[in-house]
């Protein structure tokens, strides 16, 4: 059974404990459990090690332990000056931070309503609009639900996601099931995972048997801005009984059918004022850098709202959302039936969408990187080679090269988006031999796309050969690189980055892989190339980060949610090589 972790809470005012949830945990993760990129509670379980029957129903921190982390927490909220998510690991009876990002969906309705509510010593759930998705047609609605005013408790848990909404329940057990999630439903189910991802968008709350504040339910919630309540270990077994129930993601609370402050609200009347005070908007200044940052994105429907972030463009556009959720069949099966631009111009709306959002920021999109066992679940995949190891297999710039026509419905769809949008370019991926390169090359120029001011063509590096030869591939003739440190670190290191067994060898921060960043960078640099990093390395680890900007790279492309916090570790590094240079041009005055 998944587990669902202790959760403290901590008095702001007083900065005294007054609730701890204590839930029984059958399995721990260790040291010899080794690590692994999965949220699956199921795949971790079989690395865990058991927890003994006298430990399973103890508390896991002391009472000290949470105290100073909330201290630790309230300094790390004032030295930000809101809200934040945190990271945290006890070593040897000593706490240390490892990681601190903003909670970016408390919107000022909540603060307001927090503020107004402190003053009157009561606590009240301000709901928090989700993050609209865009799509050709809306998404098939949830039957109305009569609402209530009585608040009956049927279940409580762990809150995850500030907010309060309701609807229908509908329970699911696996990602192969979340098309029975209508809008507006409430999302009942053991523990979500990133298949859960399209049904999580429509739902108007989320509920799950097992995790905590951290889970992947949790953490995707407060992205979409749905409630949500965590680990509550029942909800799929107690809400049964219930057709319609409401979230309470401020405080963890379930409510037996649908209260009508959580009702969804009518649309507005064009050119009707909307009720209550002007919303304000917060003003806050942020570092200017010379690196650029760049994010890694996805999901067109979340773009307007990236593009009011603090980023210089989209570093790493991918494409596979959009053949995967909208597009939903193989290029092969629509070349097949002649319907080659219908499949193009449903790849074209979704590149639309971002570069229109963020224009004239850059979006460098990435060509289809499918790997063959991924493509194979696609309609039309059937005729998809088995490979032993798919990973370094059919993939990227060599099946451009072999597959001329299927490359040429995504570059037509380049062109059609950049006749309005021209600040839309391409990148090639798992590029390995330069003649490969130049044979697709050729192809994108055939088609009438052309290095040039306003069109650029850039290579990922995540092949240990284009670190060795990165001086002829320039001499080929490209506008720039990524590195994907995420597949160049495996292929360094020789190992598989799914594999559990290895994982614990797996690190970006080793000194080979370190000496090929390095190496990239600096000929970039010298060659007058633009050098980028899209990989997970810098998302994850600042001090990467902190290396790349001394070796001269010219921008970093990071996730959503530490774009904030990498803008401002860049504006401290690029300060410190600034004071270090001046130093030494100061070593040569005397005074």
């Amino acid at each position: 059974m998944p587990t669902s972790p202790t959760t403290p809470l901590v008095d702001k005012s007083t900065m005294q404990i007054s609730a701890k949830e204590i839930h029984k945990q059958t399995w721990m993760l260790t040291k010899e459990s080794g690590s692994s990129d999965t949220d699956d509670p199921a795949s971790l379980q079989k690395a865990a090690q058991p927890v003994s029957v006298d430990m399973q129903d103890k508390q896991k921190l002391t009472d000290e332990e949470i105290l100073e982390l909330a201290e630790i927490g309230k300094k790390i909220e004032a030295h930000y000056g809101k809200p934040q998510d945190t990271e945290f690991t006890v070593y040897k009876g000593k706490v240390y931070m490892v990681q601190s990002r903003p909670v970016t969906t408390l919107g000022d309705a909540l603060e307001k309503r927090e503020q107004e509510t402190a003053a009157a010593g009561t606590t009240a759930a301000a709901p928090v609009e989700p993050v609209s998705a865009t799509a050709s047609a809306p998404a098939p609605a949830a039957p109305q639900v009569a609402t209530t005013t009585e608040k009956e408790v049927v279940l409580k848990g762990s809150s995850a996601s500030a907010g309060l909404g309701g609807g229908p329940v509908k329970i699911i057990h696996s990602p192969s099931e979340i098309d029975k999630i209508l809008e507006g439903d409430v999302l009942v189910t053991e523990m979500t995972t990133p298949d859960y991802v399209p049904a999580m968008k429509r739902a108007s709350g989320i509920v799950t048997d097992a995790g905590g504040r951290t889970c992947h339910a949790a953490i995707v919630s407060r992205e979409l801005g749905i409630p949500c309540v965590v680990g509550t270990e029942t909800a799929t077994e107690t809400l049964k009984a219930y057709d319609a129930v409401t979230v309470d993601g401020s405080k963890g609370l379930v409510y037996k059918g649908l209260l009508a402050e959580a009702a969804p609200q009518p649309a507005a009347v064009p050119g009707q004022a909307a009720a209550g005070p002007a919303q304000v908007i917060e003003m806050v200044n942020e570092p200017i850098t010379a690196t650029r940052v760049y994010l890694n994105l996805g999901e067109p429907e979340l773009a307007e709202e990236m593009a009011k972030r603090n980023v210089d463009g989209v570093g790493l556009m991918r494409a596979e959302f959009i053949i995967m959720e909208y597009i939903k069949e193989h290029p092969r099966k629509a070349y097949k039936e002649g319907r080659s631009e219908e499949w193009t111009d449903k790849l074209a709306e979704g590149l639309e969408k971002m570069a229109s959002a963020f224009y004239p920021r850059p979006v460098v999109y990435r060509a289809t990187d499918f790997k063959t066992n991924e493509y194979r679940n696609l309609p039309g995949g059937e005729d998809e080679p088995h490979e032993e190891n798919p990973m370094i297999g059919y993939r990227g710039c060599f099946r451009y090269m072999k597959e001329p026509e299927l490359f040429n419905m995504e570059l037509e769809a380049i062109k059609k988006v950049r006749k309005n949008n021209p600040n839309l370019h391409l990148m090639i991926p798992f590029v390995r031999r330069v003649d490969e390169f130049m044979a697709v090359k050729k192809l994108v120029e055939d088609s009438g796309l052309k290095r040039g001011p306003d069109f650029k063509l850039w290579i990922m590096v995540e092949v240990p050969s284009t670190v060795f030869l990165i001086d002829k591939f320039i001499e080929c003739g490209i506008d720039g690189i990524s590195i994907g440190s995420n597949d160049l670190t495996q292929l360094i290191l020789g190992l598989d980055r799914d594999s559990s067994i290895v994982a614990e060898e797996y690190d970006e921060r080793n000194e080979a892989v370190q000496i090929a960043l390095k190496r990239i960078i600096e000929v970039c640099r010298d060659k007058g190339v633009t050098a980028s990093i899209c990989g997970q390395a810098p998302s994850v680890y600042p001090e990467i980060t902190e290396k790349l900007v001394e070796y001269g790279v010219t921008s970093v492309s990071v996730s959503p949610d530490v774009i904030d916090s990498t803008r401002r570790l860049i504006a401290s590094v690029e300060e410190k090589l600034l004071l270090r240079e001046l130093a030494e041009v100061r070593k040569n005055f005397h005074i």
